[in-house]
């Protein structure tokens, strides 16, 4: 593992031993470097009306927010086991996304795989279909 995964594992482990899951009792860190090198992490929170809970990978994507940065190059979901990001989160990671960027899904151990956003979310809705330039063709 180079420093840089190196640093984005123990972030994210940190923010794991914080999480707030007491009703699935499955704790999630998760730790992005942004494009200015800052890395910023998050964990889930629970709520006990579920719907109002929060994933790990939201959670850092804020923090990122709040401390001014605004674009990932890479990010690092850790849990108990190797999980891949809801549909939510792949889309929220989309929305501050520009070329490759590197999802690393790593358990507890240290074993990670790695894939590309691209892989994980094909075909993501982002500002260019707002804007009216998707790559579109007649039907």
């Amino acid at each position: 593992m180079n420093d840089f995964l190196a640093e984005l594992f123990d972030r994210a482990k940190q923010a794991r031993g914080r999480a707030h899951a007491p009703y699935s009792r499955f704790p999630v860190g998760a730790a992005l470097r942004a494009a200015s090198g800052a890395v910023y992490a998050g964990a889930n929170v629970e709520n006990a009306a579920y719907p109002l809970g929060i994933c790990a990978e939201t959670s850092a994507i804020a923090a990122m927010v709040a401390g001014g940065d605004r674009e990932i190059l890479e990010i690092l979901v850790l849990g108990p086991k190797r999980i891949a990001p809801c549909g939510a989160c792949r889309q929220r990671m989309s929305e501050f996304a520009k070329g490759l960027v590197v999802v690393y899904l790593a358990d507890e151990s240290g074993n990670c795989s790695r894939h590309a956003l691209s892989e994980l979310l094909p075909h993501a809705f982002g500002p260019e279909a707002l804007n009216g330039n998707a790559d579109v063709e007649k039907c």
